[in-house]
């Protein structure tokens, strides 16, 4: 896909989702560290269940730090893989207390010495807590329409986002990923995309194979 293609891509995504933001619910930033850790191999609406009583039992990073852990893998059971969940968000808490001065990071380098934070969580965080756009979160929504659409033939994660930001213009980056998700759950469907109905199935490689 051409660079101008890809703007316009976002451009049009834009006005079909106008509403695509983060579906992930926090108010500090160590909430969002920790409903993003969460959300892995988990959906957003699951993790957004569980969070309102972790988030009103334990309020700061401290009281993640010093934690039970069978009380907080009981309290995120539903999210799944629970045990290694708890475990990196108390070591996380730690983290950030020790080496951060209590304060969530702002740099890719940083957050990613944390326990539990990959390059996709980090981009999450830098994004929805700082505003920092310098990346893409490569999620599976992002994965499947970069592989349909031709803009990535890549399978790995990080791979497939050093395609996108080749393609993307800088001031679209903070959209990309809200917009990918959100076409991906409405639109882009695993099992069966809805290229007829599709805002963007003319930019689409599968769309046009497709419609062969």
């Amino acid at each position: 896909m051409k660079k101008s293609d890809a703007k316009k891509l976002i451009e049009i995504l834009r006005t079909t989702y106008p509403d695509a933001t983060c579906s992930l619910d926090f108010t500090t930033p160590f909430e969002m560290v920790v409903a993003v850790m969460l959300s892995a191999q988990c959906t957003d609406e699951r993790v957004n269940k569980t969070t309102p009583k972790l988030f009103a039992r334990y309020q700061t990073i401290e009281d993640y730090a010093n934690i039970d852990i069978q009380e907080l893998e009981n309290l995120i059971h539903p999210c799944g893989f629970y045990k290694n969940k708890a475990k990196n968000i108390k070591l996380c808490a730690k983290q950030i207390l020790e080496n951060f001065g209590g304060e969530v990071p702002h740099t890719m380098e940083e957050l990613l010495t944390l326990a539990g934070v990959g390059r996709k969580s980090a981009n999450v965080i830098l994004l929805e807590v700082y505003g920092i756009a310098n990346g893409i979160a490569v999620d599976t929504h992002a994965k499947r329409i970069s592989n349909l659409m031709g803009l990535s033939q890549e399978k790995e994660p990080e791979k497939i986002e050093q395609d996108l930001l080749a393609i993307f213009p800088k001031n679209t980056l903070k959209y990309v990923n809200h917009l990918f998700v959100w076409h991906g759950r409405n639109t882009c469907i695993a099992r069966n995309p809805k290229c007829e109905t599709c805002s963007v199935n003319n930019l689409c490689a599968f769309a046009h194979n497709k419609a062969k």
